[in-house]
């Protein structure tokens, strides 16, 4: 169970175990699901429309943005920035789930709300997303500039990358992005995590068998279609963090095509909206959903999976040590 339940019997994890099972799952979901969020990134920061009629546009489609990106860069490209994705994604799972498991504990001791109640999901999710978005944003920064580099290569690798970022644009660019992102971030989690639950519920009432309701299958598709519908509602904010966290790297995606400068999240939206059209704000959505339905369903996934396996664990060890 995701979130404080005291009937669960994953309830008795300490801190530390929950960090460990939030990074594992965000270290093996990132592994899976890292040519989707190339492609995402690839047609957020493209400005010609996305089509196949418009001469302009490098990428119009998902297969054929893949084939592009395999023949000029290689297979190796669909895990550009993997390095600094994996220590986001290992760092952003242990900080949120913790925040979580934490905050609906604190809900369920010191309120008389339930702590599996849809709103509250729905508010301790969006705390616990903003606390891991603001201790990951330089990571994302980063995954973000080494995803969308062409060839050649502006930064040569991370600790590159971390230097000239540095020297040029000083501290405050590794938080490029981050007010959309915190906008963004405190729905679309509060959305994951209570449109999970309720999904939950209602799979459990659908399919009432309790070799279903037993099966990890369950944690994956409810997992899926909460992702799908909570990057729909709050897209829009994802596109903008990604045009504002390339900014004063212009030079690196000449090759891709036009480039824009934005003095900031509503000067983004107004040249969106000027030169893109609503269309605009929400191109790469069908790679962002894709990756939306495997990241979350494999996140809530595989993290239930190594709760489960850790409480397991403790409970057998527990078994094991002499009485009296």
């Amino acid at each position: 169970m995701v979130g404080y339940d005291p009937d669960s019997k994953c309830s008795s994890l300490s801190t530390g175990e929950i960090a460990s099972a939030g990074s594992a799952s965000g270290l093996v979901t990132r592994a899976l699901i890292s040519p989707f969020d190339v492609l995402k990134i690839r047609f957020q920061l493209q400005i010609e429309q996305l089509s196949s009629r418009n001469p302009q546009a490098k990428y119009y489609g998902i297969w054929q943005a893949f084939w592009t990106i395999h023949q000029e860069e290689g297979p190796r490209a669909f895990w550009k920035g993997h390095v600094p994705a994996q220590l986001l994604s290992i760092t952003y799972g242990a900080v949120q789930f913790v925040s979580f498991e934490l905050l609906t504990k604190l809900v369920h001791h010191a309120t008389s709300y339930d702590a599996r109640d849809f709103a509250v999901h729905f508010v301790c999710g969006g705390m616990s997303a903003c606390a891991a978005t603001v201790t990951v944003q330089p990571l994302d920064t980063l995954r973000t500039r080494l995803a969308a580099q062409g060839e050649p290569k502006i930064y040569k690798n991370l600790r590159h990358a971390v230097v000239s970022m540095y020297q040029r644009e000083g501290l405050r660019n590794f938080y490029r992005g981050l007010s959309p992102t915190i906008i963004a971030v405190v729905p679309y989690a509060g959305f994951q995590f209570s449109f999970y639950s309720l999904l939950k519920k209602l799979y459990n009432w659908i399919v009432p068998s309790e070799e279903m309701k037993k099966g990890n299958i369950k944690n994956f598709v409810c997992g899926s279609c909460a992702g799908v519908l909570s990057k729909t509602l709050t897209y829009p904010f994802d596109l903008f963090k990604k045009r504002l966290q390339v900014g004063g790297f212009e030079q690196a995606r000449a090759s891709f095509g036009q480039v824009r400068t934005y003095a900031g999240l509503l000067d983004c939206a107004q040249q969106i909206a000027r030169d893109e059209g609503l269309r605009g704000f929400f191109k790469g959505l069908s790679p962002s959903l894709l990756k939306a339905a495997f990241s979350t369903g494999f996140t809530f996934f595989w993290y239930e999976l190594f709760c489960g396996l850790l409480s397991t664990l403790k409970d057998s060890g527990a078994s094991k040590l002499p009485k009296g």
